[in-house]
């Protein structure tokens, strides 16, 4: 992701979330250089991640699907790259946050290795008020040399 993919990362994360991040988070995170990256099909965004790594430790910060590119895998594909891409840099787990009511990205999340590890109560802004936090993790092995 670069500066120039902020408007079209900003407007796929209006479409897919009903409290989505501003575009100055975005730009926040690319200037505190963390790991971003879209997925670009036939020309256009249709995904992206954005990733902090410090201390042996990910973070899954953000990762989306542009609604009308749901349901086509890519949504697999990007987390498989950030599970890479955490690992080749030295991550030892990966932890991140999901809605209770995202059972899709749940049911990824379980599928490809992450475990619920906890909840942050009332962590996410909700239409009626606030929602928990399911807090998930997986244990990553060493990069294959």
């Amino acid at each position: 992701m670069r500066e120039a993919d902020v408007d079209a990362v900003f407007d796929v994360e209006c479409r897919a979330y009903e409290f989505p991040w501003t575009a100055g988070i975005f730009r926040d995170c690319l200037r505190a250089d963390y790991m971003a990256w879209v997925l670009d099909v036939e020309g256009a965004i249709a995904g992206y991640f954005l990733m902090s790594l410090a201390a042996g430790e990910a973070h899954v910060l953000n990762i989306c699907v542009a609604p009308e590119q749901q349901g086509h895998g890519h949504g697999r594909r990007l987390l498989r790259a950030l599970i890479q891409l955490a690992r080749t840099r030295g991550a030892q787990r990966i932890f991140l946050e999901v809605r209770p009511s995202n059972r899709r990205a749940i049911a990824l999340y379980d599928m490809e290795g992450f475990n619920e590890i906890g909840r942050r109560p009332r962590y996410y802004p909700a239409r009626d008020g606030r929602e928990d936090a399911i807090v998930m993790a997986m244990e990553l092995l060493p990069a294959e040399i």
